[in-house]
């Protein structure tokens, strides 16, 4: 497997530096990487799913397929992997389902972890924050808190998670929200002066940010929930080389650099798309392997 032949070993020390979670002992990602062959047609290309129309994630390109962060970041597996993808766009309903009957390896769409999901899914670690995120008319004097919003109106994508969450804060904090039938409109309502700010998913505001020069990023409010792969219950093996490809790309600094390029957003110090976790999986969930593995990068 490419993944393995010419790996560059990333010295301890930096590591230890970076995200403090490398030690001598553990699984060996090169025995990992040889054990594959076993499993998964090790030289065919990998069958992943994701939601074609979540943009910027993924969404339709002009000239046929589909593009977006988690396009390259899927690639960006692959071929850490020495794995083609065949990625397949399809509706998020069906998604999840598919891959528990085998249709797809595993998903490349961005998915939240939960503590129900985990009953019957295997995760890898983070890669993406989901936080809720503010964007204001540029120009608009910064804001540290949820209490600085205290006496605007907010809109909100009407039935989104953010409208129940602004709604459920708006006595408590003091702000008014208006729902609109998309996220779009209700950016639209921001940069029209109806709305003071709009809240929505960090990386869809930040996409709308970058697009549109009339609004800018404001206060990002953390939620504590990360994106991360989905697997098969059982499929360890996979989830553990995949992690640590996910590892790889974050300490190198390729995860940071998909989010300045789909999202305008460099990450910050301690962000999922920086940040390698101890073990494998997300800490302190079902299906988490804690414990140091020696990771080799190429």
């Amino acid at each position: 497997m490419e993944f393995c032949q010419s790996p560059i070993v990333i010295p301890k020390q930096k590591v230890r530096v970076m995200n403090k979670f490398i030690r001598t002992a553990g699984l060996s990602l090169v025995l990992a990487c040889f054990a594959a062959g076993s499993g998964h047609a090790a030289d065919g290309p990998l069958k992943v799913a994701l939601d074609g129309t979540f943009a910027p994630h993924a969404m339709p390109k002009l000239t046929g397929g589909v593009e977006g962060f988690n396009v390259d970041f899927a690639h960006e597996i692959g071929a850490r992997l020495g794995r083609k993808m065949d990625i397949t766009a399809a509706q998020w309903s069906g998604l999840l389902p598919g891959m528990q009957a085998g249709t797809y390896d595993f998903l490349v769409a961005p998915t939240t972890v939960t503590l129900e999901r985990t009953k019957n899914i295997l995760f890898s670690e983070g890669y993406l924050n989901t936080d809720f995120q503010f964007v204001v008319k540029t120009g608009t004097p910064e804001i540290t808190s949820l209490e600085g919003f205290a006496g605007k109106t907010i809109s909100v994508n009407k039935g989104s998670a953010y409208d129940r969450w602004a709604r459920g804060l708006a006595e408590k904090i003091g702000w008014k929200v208006e729902s609109y039938g998309t996220n779009t409109d209700a950016v639209q309502a921001v940069v029209a002066g109806r709305a003071f700010a709009n809240v929505a998913g960090n990386t869809v505001v930040a996409w709308a940010a970058k697009k549109n020069p009339h609004i800018e990023l404001s206060f990002r409010h953390s939620t504590g929930k990360v994106f991360a792969v989905p697997f098969r219950k059982d499929d360890v093996k996979m989830r553990n080389m995949v992690e640590s490809a996910i590892e790889c790309m974050k300490l190198d600094g390729t995860l940071a650099k998909l989010s300045v390029k789909w999202f305008g957003v460099n990450p910050s110090p301690g962000d999922a798309a920086v940040t390698v976790s101890e073990g494998y999986g997300v800490p302190g969930l079902e299906g988490h392997m804690s414990g140091p593995h020696p990771l080799t990068c190429k």
